[in-house]
């Protein structure tokens, strides 16, 4: 660890669970943010303890769960613990996730005074009746208000929002991806509803959903032409805007995972933090990292896999790269499956291999025959 890395912290805390939402978290209690705090600090310093002294980190990215369901004081312990056990690289990239119903000028403020660089805003839908549909805990009147102070404070904003709704038509889509472009945003993501297995929604799924192909689609017809560049499967931004932090996963960077339920990537050993809150306490105030599962990838699994996260982004799989970390013999087996992908799926150009945008449209198709 003695290399610089991506470091991702969970805080697990939300008002309330949307019932699609397979993200760990839990509904805050003043008692459980307290406990959490203190076992967030004893986390990271075991880990410094593990490696030797400070953890390197060229991106930070703080997710939920909402983070901002820590009020300012709890913010500047979070803040004062990261400082204390990480030594931040020049030209950081610090996001942070937020959501507008619980997102505030303080929050904006502090953030602004400290590290951070850009906002994901989870406003799903800037439609009434679609964010009631969904159980969201905040209107469109409250996502536009938060778009509008993060755009104005300087941060860079990214907005997630949900297609595939019922009653979404080309049209309402049109409308909400205008929308929200007017606001001056740079960034943008887009995904699909789906039904995950272990959500309320993926045990009894809702009705009417809206076919997202046709969405999806339009999507990447429309933003193109307003500047906006697809440099990964549901991510759009304006140029040198995208978020660095997501792009090490998809390269296969080594990430640390802080926090329950955080995950990890350590040169093939992956690891997964205990997701339950007693567990996590308790082995945290026991001395030990609060690991719940581990497994060492063979170095063929890890091939597969780096080009499978590298084909999700436009750059796709770069072979010199690639026959550098995996060697030639995977290299060769990655090409073999490649060329014998529909050729308007696929392109190829200078070293490296990526999706084009039908390619985008069909992935999960195409990742299957890479397993």
């Amino acid at each position: 660890m003695s290399s610089p890395l991506s470091l991702y912290v969970h805080v697990p805390f939300c008002v309330r669970k949307c019932p699609y939402c397979a993200f760990y978290s839990v509904v805050s209690k003043a008692s459980e943010i307290d406990k959490f705090m203190n076992c967030l600090d004893e986390e990271l310093k075991l880990w410094t303890a593990l490696a030797g002294g400070k953890i390197k980190a060229q991106t930070l990215y703080i997710g939920g769960g909402t983070p901002t369901v820590l009020n300012c004081c709890q913010w500047e312990r979070l803040i004062s613990s990261l400082e204390r056990y990480v030594d931040f690289l020049p030209f950081l990239e610090a996001s942070v996730e937020a959501n507008p119903g619980s997102l505030n000028t303080d929050h904006i403020k502090l953030w602004r005074s400290w590290r951070i660089t850009r906002v994901s805003l989870g406003v799903q839908s800037l439609d009434d009746g679609e964010l009631q549909w969904l159980k969201r805990p905040h209107s469109a009147h409250d996502a536009a208000d938060a778009i509008a102070a993060l755009v104005a404070s300087g941060l860079d904003a990214s907005v997630d929002l949900i297609f595939g709704l019922p009653g979404q038509t080309i049209q309402s889509w049109h409308r909400t991806l205008k929308d929200c472009l007017n606001f001056g945003i740079r960034h943008l993501s887009i995904y699909e509803l789906t039904l995950e297995e272990g959500t309320p929604w993926g045990e009894c799924p809702p009705s009417g959903l809206t076919e997202g192909y046709p969405l999806y689609r339009f999507a990447q017809w429309y933003l193109p032409k307003k500047g906006f560049i697809q440099y990964e499967i549901a991510s759009f931004s304006l140029p040198r805007h995208w978020c660095r932090h997501n792009i090490a996963y998809w390269q296969g960077e080594n990430f640390l995972g802080i926090g329950p339920g955080a995950w990890g990537y350590l040169d093939g050993f992956r690891y997964g933090n205990t997701k339950e809150s007693n567990d996590y306490f308790d082995l945290i105030t026991s001395g030990k990292l609060p690991v719940g599962y581990y497994e060492i990838l063979p170095q063929e699994r890890q091939a597969t896999e780096a080009a499978i996260l590298a084909l999700r982004t436009r750059w796709g799989v770069t072979a010199t790269t690639f026959k550098r970390k995996y060697g030639w013999k995977a290299y060769r087996k990655f090409l073999d499956t490649w060329e014998k992908l529909p050729s308007d799926c696929r392109a190829a150009c200078r070293g490296r291999h990526a999706f084009t945008p039908k390619g985008f449209r069909i992935a999960n198709a195409l990742w299957e025959n890479f397993l």
